[in-house]
């Protein structure tokens, strides 16, 4: 059989009847929008990702959005992010009118680089044109950002930090999860993530009661929350009495369900894919680049992706063998032509040159190692032949 990149069909048989009967509960519920599902996972993903409060949403897309909007951040605010990710990270700000402000990474991680965060923002405060309110931190391929770093720099400034966990959702820095050192921590749930649903969905983790709240009320076009209504006499359901303007950005109920199942062993299918993780490492580390873990750091491994000088010579070896692989990401997203005028102060060397050394192989948590050792063989034997 061909090799998978991705293979949820190994997850779902894993799981067997308790998911298929989880989806058949909805179905036969007639509660499709807000079940009760979604309580209760919101509830296991914050105690899963260390927070107090956890908010599902539509989409990774909207959970980046939903933070953006409850503080307030617009027209002549700069945000900063990597332009080394999937284009959604930088999206968000001009959806609500701000301005991304792109920051170039680690050469090693492939994450933000602190020491280029703190000079970027200094010189948009130089300039004067836009006024740094929040930084956006991308777990990018599965491992975690330098936090106490970033976390830093975003303290000296006085902006907010939001960890963008859209594949890094699991991933731990000295045990803690990003949300320990960010504001809040947002994370996607498309099906080809570590923890992903059968569709569209996403959260925001956060440690505040009133961001949170805040949130609810955005995620449903601004309906009224407790604290709105105080003293107030309203019997009717929240959605009814708008105080804001917001979305309408609801988990479904059925992806709730998925992700309740998947959640059970997402902390299994993490070592698993760490294991896959070293063995690559093991077989690839002396002939390729491979990545490099932040000291402390444990990557959920969305990607495995390393650096070759014939990327597409690569790609074309392991196809011949039926051996799938991606490239995450070869256009950057400050050289797209919609977000090339956005400021991107010192530059993006670093960027710029991995984005044309980039290979990301199959890598999931029910890889064999008879696979894995023929996707190794081939790697080995092309590099071989191209030596020198």
């Amino acid at each position: 059989m061909p090799i998978a990149f991705i293979d949820l069909q190994a997850q779902r048989q894993r799981l067997g009847q308790p998911l298929e009967d989880a989806i058949l509960k909805v179905v036969r519920s007639g509660a499709y929008i807000m079940g009760p599902e979604i309580a209760a996972f919101e509830t296991a993903l914050a105690d899963f990702g260390q927070a107090p409060h956890a908010l599902s949403c539509a989409s990774g897309t909207d959970a980046l959005i939903l933070p953006l909007m409850a503080w307030g951040i617009g027209p002549g605010d700069a945000v900063f992010c990597p332009s080394f990710s999937f284009a959604a990270t930088a999206e968000v700000m001009p959806l609500v009118g701000a301005s991304p402000v792109f920051v170039d990474i680690d050469p090693y991680t492939y994450n933000l680089d602190a020491a280029k965060l703190d000079a970027a923002i200094e010189a948009v405060k130089a300039q004067g044109d836009l006024t740094p309110r929040a930084v956006i931190a991308v777990d990018l391929f599965g491992q975690p950002a330098d936090y106490p770093a970033i976390a830093a720099v975003c303290g000296r400034h006085g902006v907010k930090l939001i960890a963008d966990s859209a594949q890094g959702f699991g991933c731990t820095l000295d045990g803690r999860h990003p949300i320990h050192w960010a504001d809040v921590a947002t994370t996607s749930f498309f099906p080809a993530k570590p923890l992903g649903c059968y569709g569209d969905g996403g959260a925001v983790l956060s440690k505040d009661a009133a961001l949170h709240d805040r949130l609810v009320s955005l995620r449903v076009h601004g309906q009224a929350v407790k604290s709105d209504i105080e003293g107030k006499t309203f019997e009717h359901d929240p959605k009814y009495l708008n105080v804001r303007v917001g979305m309408n950005s609801r988990m479904d109920t059925l992806q709730a369900a998925v992700l309740l199942q998947k959640l059970g062993i997402f902390a299994d299918e993490i070592e698993a894919r760490n294991r896959v993780a070293d063995r690559y490492a093991e077989g690839l580390g002396d002939l390729v680049g491979v990545p490099a873990v932040i000291d402390g750091g444990v990557s959920v491994w969305a990607q495995y992706t390393i650096e070759v000088e014939d990327r597409d010579g690569l790609a074309a070896a392991l196809r011949e063998q039926a051996i799938p692989t991606a490239v995450y990401y070869p256009i950057p997203i400050h050289r797209q032509g919609i977000y090339s005028g956005y400021p991107q102060p010192g530059g993006l060397a670093v960027t710029e040159a991995k984005a044309g050394r980039v290979i990301s192989l199959p890598m999931h948590p029910y890889l064999t190692a008879d696979d894995q050792d023929q996707v190794i063989a081939v790697i080995r034997a092309f590099v071989g032949r191209n030596a020198g």
